[in-house]
């Protein structure tokens, strides 16, 4: 097995965090304090405390776009990442970028979708019909 990522950030509403990560995008909730709420994001540790977010500006440019940084994300096989890009569709998810494909005919084509959580802070999804271009240069 591959060593698992953890990440904990700053949300500023525990139920409007558990409504949107829960509900929305489907993760399964863990420990959790008056304080802090764990999700399992998509395989990984993300740990959600109060507080104040970080500062995000446009200003990471990946081919076309002026992506939100920092920002988080998660990497899906294509079938699960469509699978999400409907579900959050139907759920009236404003996309800051949305469901796009990216080097096209490139190493590493890739389907992403960007869009905020409600405390603002940026994910990305990408998508990859094979995990082997992930890192293809």
């Amino acid at each position: 097995m591959k060593s698992l990522f953890h990440l904990a950030i700053h949300v500023t509403d525990l139920d409007e965090t558990r409504a949107f990560y829960g509900d929305v995008l489907g993760c399964e909730e863990g420990r959790s304090t008056d304080t802090w709420v764990d999700f399992d994001f998509f395989g990984h540790q993300l740990s959600l405390h109060l507080g104040e977010p970080f500062p995000v500006t446009r200003t990471g440019k990946v081919g076309e776009h002026m992506v939100m940084m920092p920002h988080m994300g998660a990497v899906l096989r294509l079938d699960d990442w469509k699978a999400l890009a409907d579900r959050l569709a139907a759920k009236g998810i404003a996309f800051d970028i949305p469901p796009v494909i990216r080097f096209e005919g490139e190493p590493g084509e890739q389907r992403t979708m960007f869009f905020f959580d409600p405390s603002g802070n940026p994910i990305e999804i990408k998508g990859f019909a094979d995990f082997d271009g992930l890192f293809a240069s």
